[in-house]
């Protein structure tokens, strides 16, 4: 089972008792923060629970799948997401 987004506004209103739009303003403001934060090299953290940082890829070599040939594959940014011990537990039980 895959849980939405609509599952998770659902979910942070029900727990929090909010409305709907309150709920899903909260969830919307959180993912840009986050974004906006890695987008300059930030790293979020939230104790107990998840890190999110950026990653640097160095340039590399690589093969098309299909054909073999080799090919170069760039330089990139990416993001790394580590849970947390809570986030662990919670897992795991």
């Amino acid at each position: 089972m895959t849980v939405n987004r609509a599952d998770i506004v659902t979910a942070l209103a029900d727990r929090a008792k909010v409305s709907k739009e309150q709920a899903d303003a909260v969830l919307s403001a959180f993912t840009d923060v986050l974004g906006e934060s890695l987008a300059k090299g930030e790293k979020v953290q939230i104790t107990g629970y998840m890190t999110a940082e950026t990653v640097q890829r160095a340039e590399r070599s690589g093969r098309n799948p299909r054909t073999g040939e080799e090919l170069t594959i760039p330089a990139s940014t990416g993001v790394k997401l580590s849970a947390g011990s809570k986030l662990k537990a919670a897992v795991s039980s």
